[in-house]
């Protein structure tokens, strides 16, 4: 036990503590939480029904290579039923197991009401929350975090949290298993770019010494268990140290470009990355689109369409192709993402295996090899995302039959290209 002063009052409180000691020095991350009681007070687990929302089997659907896109999810109606953040989770795709510590899962949430006396935790990995419709108030051990559309908030493994909403509430989520979530190197680029430390925030404490019946819903090895407590697990008074649940504002990414020619790999719009056990590759990579100027010349701008081997030549600009060796499962919070601007809807997805071509619709490959090359303004009021991963990523029988959201005619967009060599 340690007592706690502040010059005048005097409190004895229960230390624990987040900590990898046989971690390197530098990759250390750890907390101190001084609580009024220690998080083990409490009843035995019990399993609780999640299926068939949240999902970790892999082998369920059938496999397709097929570039696949979701309308927007619907968000379920106070009139139908009450569903909180946890009862809202449901799993689109994934890959690995979070028992050996390796792999992802990508999730979204549709819920309508707050979780009230509950809270969460994830011993399988972190969430990183991307909020698209409706803000979300976290309380945490730690504290508490509002968390709005365009901004993110990472909850790390462990952690015990509590979503309150307001009304209507639709998000996106990354969860990994590998590592925990950091701030790509920036290499070349210097001291400063893309997300800078400085910006991102990290709750005050603010502790609940309430007694009530409370209960801890604990997700392990993919499966949803319940344990009943009479106190709030949020009696954290103080805390320190450097293992902590932390939000971003996405407008204060600095993105980087060229400004001479050529179509820049999406790694330059990486905001965080966690690494996985092969050097120099992700895991999984949170990456953005946000707005931006656009001034290369002799380039087609929009990406280019991504196939190992691929090429597609224009009579006066080319759209270059590349090695499509990652999984991209892509999201719109706001706007009209600029390579799809008509089909493409806020709170939907997509999702592009590893070496299935994707790239801009024929509309906007017309538009812009077509275009007076002058610097303009890119992706104005809109702000699409992207979960990039290494790992070959497989639907749920969830999403795979969601016949009224999958979008049958997402492969027409590509149909209209036309051929433009000639000798």
């Amino acid at each position: 036990m340690d007592t706690i002063s502040n010059g005048t009052y005097m409190k004895t409180l229960l230390r624990t503590c987040w900590c990898r000691p046989a971690a390197p020095r530098f990759r250390n991350r750890r907390s101190w939480l001084y609580r009024i009681r220690p998080s083990v007070v409490h009843k035995p687990f019990v399993p609780i029904d999640c299926a068939p929302r949240l999902d970790y089997a892999w082998d369920a659907a059938a496999p397709t290579p097929n570039q696949l896109r979701w309308k927007p999810f619907d968000v379920p109606t106070r009139q139908a039923a009450e569903v909180d953040f946890v009862q809202g989770l449901h799993t689109i795709c994934g890959a690995g197991d979070c028992r050996v510590r390796q792999g992802i899962a990508v999730h979204v949430y549709l819920c309508n009401a707050s979780m009230r006396d509950r809270a969460l935790y994830n011993a399988d990995g972190d969430f990183l929350i991307v909020p698209q419709l409706g803000a979300l108030l976290i309380t945490t051990e730690f504290g508490k975090i509002r968390c709005e559309p365009n901004e993110i908030c990472v909850i790390q493994q462990g952690m015990r949290f509590n979503v309150a909403v307001s009304g209507p509430s639709r998000g996106y989520i990354l969860e990994v298993f590998d590592d925990h979530f950091q701030l790509p190197e920036l290499g070349p680029i210097g001291a400063n770019g893309l997300a800078n430390p400085r910006d991102f925030q990290t709750p005050v404490a603010c502790y609940e010494d309430r007694e009530t019946d409370y209960e801890v819903v604990c997700k392990y090895h993919g499966k949803l268990f319940a344990a009943e407590q009479d106190h709030s697990p949020f009696d954290v008074v103080a805390w320190h140290g450097n293992y902590v649940p932390f939000k971003y504002h996405l407008d204060k990414f600095m993105a980087v470009n060229t400004v001479s020619f050529d179509h820049c790999d999406p790694s330059i719009f990486t905001v965080l990355t966690c690494p996985s056990g092969k050097a120099g590759t992700a895991a999984a990579d949170f990456v953005i689109f946000p707005p931006r100027w656009s001034v290369q010349e002799h380039t087609f701008r929009p990406p280019y369409y991504h196939l190992e081997q691929h090429q597609i030549l224009h009579a006066y600009l080319s759209a270059r192709s590349a090695g499509n060796c990652m999984s991209e499962f892509m999201g719109l919070i706001k706007g009209r993402y600029e390579a799809k601007e008509e089909s493409f809807h806020p709170g939907g997805a997509s999702l592009h295996s590893i070496m299935t071509p994707h790239g801009p619709d024929a509309s906007c490959f017309e538009t812009a090899s077509n275009s007076e090359l002058k610097p303009e303004r890119v992706a104005d009021g809109t702000q699409a995302f992207m979960f990039e991963t290494s790992y070959s990523l497989a639907v749920t029988n969830w999403a795979a039959k969601l016949t009224n959201k999958l979008d049958d005619d997402y492969y027409k967009c590509w149909q209209s290209l036309k051929k433009h060599f000639s000798f």
